[in-house]
C-alpha cells in the first residue's frame, strides 16, 4: 500500500448471519491527512462498511466474507476492536454514545484511559478538547444524560479525540442535529483536518455538508461504491442531487478521480 494511503477497502463482502448480504464489493481508499465523505441513503452499507472497517461487525453477528481492509498496513481483521484504538483507528458510533451517569469530563477521561494515558497526558488533551468545542469546558461538570444533542456528540467526538487517533471514524455526525450545530462540528472536524493533519473518514446522509467539507467522497449504493472523486466535483452533478432526492439513482461504476 503507498505510504500516502492511509486506509484502503479492496472489494470488501460482508453478511449478517452468514445469509444477509449487506456489502456487495466495496472499495475506496483515504489519503493521509485528507477527510473521505462516504455518501448513501439509509440502508446503503454506510454503518457496516465503517463496523468492518473497525473490526466490529462480529459483535452483531455480522462478518466479512472477502476482500480486505488494510490500515496503516495491518489487515483490520487480525487486530481486535481494541488494539485498533491503540493503533489509532477510533471510531465514533451513529447515536452520540456516551455514558450519561458521567460528567461530560469524565465521558472525555474515560477516552484517554482506553489507550492508557498517562494522567499528564489526558489533562493536555482534555484542554485540546475544550479547545476544539469550548461548550463542552462549559459543561465539564454536567451529566452528559442531561446537555443537549449536540453536547453528547461533541462529548462522543471529544473522547475519541482523547485516544489520539491517527484516522478518525464517524457515523452520521449529524444526525438529529440542528443546522447551526452540525455547521460548529464540522468546522471544528476541518479544523483538526487542517491543523493536525488527521485523517477522517465520515459517513453521511447529508450530502451537502459532507461533500462542502470533505476532500473526497465515495458514493454507496445496494452494498457497492458506485462513484468516487473529488467532493469538489461531485458538488456539482446533477445525479448526485436527483439520488438525495429520492428520484432514483441515475449513477453507475465508475473509477475513482485521480
Amino acid at each position: 500500500m503507498p505510504n500516502d494511503i492511509v486506509l484502503e477497502a479492496q472489494s470488501v463482502f460482508a453478511t449478517y448471519n452468514q445469509t444477509i448480504k449487506a456489502l456487495n464489493g466495496v472499495s475506496f481508499s483515504l489519503r493521509r491527512g485528507e477527510i473521505l465523505a462516504l455518501l448513501g441513503s439509509n440502508g446503503a452499507g454506510k454503518s457496516t462498511t465503517l463496523k468492518a472497517i473497525s473490526n466490529l461487525l462480529p459483535a452483531e453477528r455480522g462478518q466479512v466474507t472477502s476482500g480486505q481492509i488494510i490500515f496503516e498496513g495491518r489487515e483490520v481483521r487480525s487486530s481486535s476492536p481494541a488494539e485498533l484504538v491503540r493503533a489509532g483507528l477510533v471510531q465514533v458510533l451513529e447515536g452520540r454514545h456516551c455514558f450519561k451517569s458521567l460528567s461530560v469530563e469524565e465521558n472525555l477521561v474515560s477516552g484517554g484511559l482506553g489507550r492508557s494515558s498517562l494522567r499528564r497526558e489526558i489533562a493536555e488533551d482534555l484542554e485540546k478538547v475544550y479547545l476544539t468545542f469550548p461548550r463542552l469546558k462549559e459543561k465539564r461538570h454536567t451529566s452528559s444524560g442531561l446537555t443537549s444533542g449536540g453536547e453528547q456528540q461533541m462529548t462522543a467526538i471529544g473522547r475519541a479525540l482523547m485516544s489520539r487517533p491517527r484516522l478518525l471514524v464517524l457515523d452520521e455526525p449529524s444526525m438529529g442535529l440542528a443546522p447551526l450545530i452540525i455547521k460548529d462540528i464540522f468546522r471544528s472536524l476541518k479544523r483538526l483536518n487542517a491543523e493536525e493533519g488527521l485523517s477522517i473518514l465520515v459517513a453521511e446522509q447529508n450530502s451537502t455538508v459532507a461533500l462542502k467539507y470533505a476532500d473526497h467522497a465515495t458514493v454507496i449504493e445496494n452494498g457497492v461504491a458506485v462513484l468516487s472523486g473529488r467532493a469538489a466535483d461531485l458538488r456539482q452533478r446533477d445525479d448526485i442531487k436527483a439520488f438525495y432526492l429520492g428520484e432514483g439513482s441515475t449513477l453507475a461504476p465508475r473509477r475513482p478521480a485521480a
